[in-house]
């Protein structure tokens, strides 16, 4: 195995005399406060090193109190520094050098008229700091895609670029740029420029190549992307702990390097365990392994059981679980402890629950000595080997796995996918929309992976296409047992302005506001509510269109039974004037049972309005003039009731006897009269989701 690292990999010259600036004012003044004005540096070990020695990190001036402020390599927005100024607050400023010549480049053309372009990635602090200096005309473009739609062909320009932006990308950017009124700055930092192309030689040549950084940072991300064109087995990592260094050949050609907020410890550390593990068995070892009849991977899988070591893959058998570590025996001088981040990445756990005295599995060697004697191992990092393997060969085969939702977050669900944290986007929760997201919290669910980029720890999983291919299950299954009259128990899913859609069984069916209750009904939810228990009688079912038509009203207790012994023709009854109309009145002579008074049959003289005689609320008696049960209609007369009562009435000289018709009105002719519009045949069945 030849490992090579790359000359330029590690700290540049900036960064480095921001780290060394911190450290220093540690070592002496150690009474004074000192702050980072955000994140020192892109890197988790240097700035997790600082918060334990007492370097907080504000990122609003308006937290500062007494510390003194050391301005990070990235340098800070104008307005900032400023604000510093004024307020009297101590501050170091430690931007890198390359940075402050942006930052004038970004003033001058503020100077000279000209529109600033500064590319880089928007979010970035150095992007920031430097459109600041450039005035309120300020583009900012990491794509060319996202920069040409912004360019005006008459307008004057001038060009930098962010200290870590790619090389490659600049130049295309540039070219395309070529026939403006443009000034072109190259800012990119010349120790940038040199770790790329070296990235890029170095994975020409490379078997594998590890690239060590922070996922934050920015230049270490370009350095992995450059890499990537060139190595396919390109590999990022924290640190050497996130790499399995059983999966290196021992022919492979190893090349290395490391992102400009990389501590140059990281890469030794790297360097220094892979070339033990490439240098474990001598070349005579490899004969002894001929001769012996055994592969030399065997022979180097022997070679490491005996000595412990950083890196190594080790069998752990439990002998003490507490709530917040594992003790394992790992046949060494000295005990594993495996602490619970370690162990798990479920934090809501007990460890108790997840593992007992005597279980054994393989743990990974962190450190052999963490100062107090004890060997930190990790099962965590070995799982979720494992379970990458099980979600990019579900990803690959279209296979489904099971996870469990552990956290709502805006844009979607976090879910526990074989111990892997997995986004899944509010779009592919469901094959229809989901107002609220909550009530899935804590259900196991199907799903699908829909994206893996190992690199950034991105998983991205769904259920869209899952769900609608459950629904089509069950509505076949559903049509061959279901049938019209029959009676079936569902739950309200969601409602309508027509209606209510009821889930009977993983299909809806929709209940139409005319079929809710045997009275008039005007908005579903007077009725219903979303996740009401209800039974349904079928009474239509579409199969080609996928329609299921159901009726809230009970047949057995329909209040029209029997209405002709009730109401027979000619009888008197009280009823209750409930609406009016331009054609005559309605009158509910019960619940369930309203009954028409024509304009003609309302008074013995010739009215133009219902209104003039009568009024909503009003008790009057009228007269039984036709029943038809069958549909739900019945005539009243309250002229022929005020007659047969003997009540005095007066003849209208302009009385006609064009209202002396029959009448018989239907639903139709009712509705178009009424404020609303009648309810369509199509709205009344909506096709199921």
């Amino acid at each position: 195995m030849k490992i090579t690292v790359a000359k330029s990999a590690g700290f540049c010259a900036g960064v480095a005399r921001a780290v060394d600036t911190v450290y220093s004012e540690l070592a002496t003044h150690p009474d004074r406060k000192l702050a980072t004005l955000g994140q020192l540096i892109h890197n988790r070990t240097v700035t997790d090193d600082l918060a334990a020695k007492g370097v907080k990190i504000i990122n609003n001036i308006d937290e500062i109190q007494d510390e003194t402020i050391v301005i990070r390599s990235h340098g800070i927005p104008f307005q900032v520094e400023e604000e510093l100024k004024a307020r009297g607050i101590k501050y170091i400023d430690r931007t890198c050098p390359c940075v402050k010549a942006v930052h004038r480049r970004a003033m001058d053309a503020v100077k000279s008229g000209r529109t600033l372009i500064v590319l880089g990635e928007p979010t970035h602090s150095e992007v920031i700091g430097t459109a600041s200096y450039g005035g309120d005309d300020v583009i900012i473009a990491n794509e060319i895609s996202d920069l040409l739609p912004k360019i005006y062909p008459k307008k004057q320009y001038t060009l930098v670029a962010q200290t870590t932006f790619e090389i490659d990308t600049f130049d295309k950017i540039v070219n395309a740029l070529s026939s403006l009124d443009i000034i072109i700055h190259n800012t990119i930092c010349n120790a940038t420029s040199t770790r790329q192309k070296e990235a890029a030689k170095l994975a020409k040549d490379s078997d594998t190549m590890i690239i060590i950084g922070d996922t934050a940072s920015a230049n270490s991300r370009a350095l992995h992307k450059i890499a990537s064109n060139f190595c396919l087995k390109t590999i990022f990592i924290a640190s050497i702990h996130d790499l399995q260094l059983q999966y290196l050949k021992p022919g492979d050609k190893i090349g290395v390097t490391a992102g400009a907020s990389t501590p140059p410890a990281l890469t030794k550390e790297a360097v220094q365990l892979m070339s033990e593990f490439a240098n474990a068995v001598p070349e005579e070892t490899k004969d002894q392994a001929q001769m012996a009849g055994q592969s030399f991977e065997e022979m180097l899988d022997e070679s490491f059981k005996k000595p412990l070591h950083s890196g190594k893959i080790v069998k752990g058998t439990v002998i003490r679980v507490t709530p917040t570590e594992v003790t394992v025996d790992l046949n060494y001088k000295s005990d594993g402890i495996i602490t619970k981040g370690e162990f798990t990445d479920d934090q809501s756990a007990e460890l108790t629950e997840l593992t007992k005295p005597g279980d054994t599995f393989d743990v990974f060697i962190i450190r052999v000595n963490d100062g107090d004697g004890n060997v930190l191992a990790s099962k965590k990092k070995l799982d979720n080997q494992q379970n990458l393997k099980i979600l990019e060969d579900a990803l690959a085969e279209k296979t489904v796995l099971t996870g469990k939702i552990t956290e709502v977050i805006k844009g979607g669900l976090l879910a526990n996918v074989h111990g892997c944290r997995v986004f899944i986007p509010s779009s592919q929760v469901s094959n229809r929309f989901v107002e609220d997201l909550t009530v899935y919290k804590g259900q196991e669910m199907k799903l699908h992976m829909l994206e893996i980029d190992r690199s950034k720890r991105r998983f991205v999983a769904g259920r869209k296409e899952l769900a609608a291919q459950e629904v089509r299950q069950a509505r076949e299954e559903m049509y061959s047992k279901l049938e019209v009259g029959q009676r079936i128990e569902g739950a309200v899913s969601r409602l309508v302005d027509f209606g209510a859609f009821v889930d009977i069984g993983g299909v809806d069916g929709l209940i139409h506001v005319s079929e809710m209750a045997w009275k008039r009904v005007r908005k579903a939810s007077d009725v219903l509510k979303v996740g009401d228990k209800v039974t349904v009688t079928v009474i239509g079912i579409d199969k080609e269109k996928n329609k299921i038509s159901l009726s809230l009203k009970d047949i057995s207790n329909d209040p029209w039974n029997g209405i002709m012994d009730k109401y027979p023709i000619g009888s008197i009854v009280d009823g209750t004037v409930v609406r009016l109309a331009t054609f005559g009145a309605f009158v509910s002579l019960e619940e369930g049972i309203d009954g028409l008074v024509h304009i003609s049959q309302i008074a013995n003289r010739h009215i133009a309005k219902a209104d003039e005689v009568l009024s909503v609320g009003q008790v009057i008696q009228v007269k039984v003039t036709n029943v038809d049960q069958e549909n739900h209609r019945i005539n009243l007369s309250k002229r022929e009731a005020d007659i047969d009562l003997g009540y005095e009435v007066y003849e209208d000289e302009y009385y006609d006897d064009e209202y002396e018709e029959d009448v018989i009105y239907d639903d139709v002719e009712v509705a178009q009269e009424e404020d609303t519009e009648p309810v369509s045949d199509e709205s009344a069945e909506a096709p199921l989701e």
